[in-house]
């Protein structure tokens, strides 16, 4: 016969067992635990939430290849609607979880025009005061859009306020450029990835040659040259169709052709404006869509790029994994095309 407190021990390990699911479950995040691999002991925070690109899926997957066959600890957030808990592109003013990058060694970052609160603007504000490595992906380089009464003002696109160091906001500042234009046809001409002279040889584009990287978004514009501290890896060839066979266009907009990734460092101004924290490692691309990450040259970069922004570079294998993991089949982007109904606990 089994006893009664044998009984009562059991429930109580069911109940804790319980509890934890349902507990991760209404998280509005998704946790995703890293196996062995380089990354063990690194944790990853992939900061989704645009309303044309699907970075909600574009960074669930990223965040499940780190994982699952690198070993990084990764934390996706998302834009939540507070009321229903569903992920909601669309809703400018939420991302909770955003202290999660207390513990980050990596953000990631695919935000567009976010005007989020104080508190959350904090934690970001925060992680980079650290001089923290950051990838930025696609509409990062306008990732906030907050009004000038605000204490992170100077965060928006394009900012023209007193504080001169951050001109243009974080895209300039952080990343090296902000928003400016579609350099190619948006939706019609796709975008083919040419090593930039003298960049074959860096970390990131190990394993990686011309014509790997593909994508159906188009080139964005640039100012050139970017900040003297940035480095081009990718120029974007502009191709007059949406297949990567497509043939490029001619004239001038491949002439010349525009970076879609760079790397740079960013360090963070004292009460002077003089830089005064430490410096970190930041790579941009203008490439980063969902379906973008269709492509395995364009996971491949992504891959590396994060790999290098940590330090890790000595431990990136010449042909990484980046095969998808679990089903992906990502919508096309285009503004309103968002799943509905998706809580980031239906991701895993």
């Amino acid at each position: 016969m089994i006893r009664l407190p044998a009984i009562a021990a059991v429930l109580a390990l069911c109940v804790t067992a319980v509890t934890a699911v349902v507990s991760s479950a209404a998280d509005p995040w998704l946790a995703i635990e890293g196996g062995d691999g380089p990354g063990k002991g690194k944790h990853v925070v992939l900061i989704s939430g645009d309303e044309e690109y699907r970075s909600e899926e574009a960074l669930t997957q990223l965040g499940k290849i780190l994982a699952k066959h690198h070993g990084f600890k990764c934390t996706v957030l998302y834009a939540i609607d507070p009321v229903t808990g569903e992920i909601s592109p669309n809703k400018q003013d939420n991302i909770p979880g955003l202290e999660a990058l207390r513990t980050a060694d990596l953000m990631v970052i695919a935000t567009r025009f976010r005007n989020l609160p104080d508190a959350q603007m904090k934690e970001i504000d925060d992680y980079l005061r650290a001089g923290k490595p950051v990838v930025g992906m696609r509409t990062a380089t306008h990732a906030f859009n907050i009004p000038n009464d605000r204490a992170y003002a100077h965060y928006g696109n394009g900012y023209g306020g007193d504080k001169k160091e951050w001109a243009d906001g974080f895209g300039r500042f952080v990343l090296g450029e902000k928003w400016i234009s579609h350099h190619g046809h948006h939706g019609g001409e796709s975008t083919l990835g040419i090593i930039a002279p003298d960049a074959q040889d860096h970390p990131i584009l190990r394993g990686i040659k011309d014509g790997d990287i593909w994508g159906p978004t188009d080139v964005y514009g640039v100012r050139l040259p970017l900040p003297a501290d940035s480095q081009p890896l990718v120029l974007g060839q502009v191709l007059a169709g949406m297949k990567v066979d497509s043939a490029p266009v001619t004239g001038a907009k491949n002439n010349p052709m525009m970076p879609i990734c760079w790397v740079k460092t960013y360090s963070m101004p004292g009460s002077d404006g003089v830089p005064a924290g430490p410096s970190g490692r930041v790579f941009t691309t203008t490439m980063g869509s969902s379906t973008d990450m269709l492509s395995a040259g364009t996971r491949r970069m992504l891959l590396n790029a994060c790999y290098w922004a940590m330090g890790l570079e000595k431990v990136l294998p010449e042909k990484s994994i980046v095969d998808v993991v679990g089903p992906f089949e990502p919508l096309a982007f285009g503004f309103n095309g968002a799943k509905k109904g998706v809580k980031p606990a239906d991701l895993q």
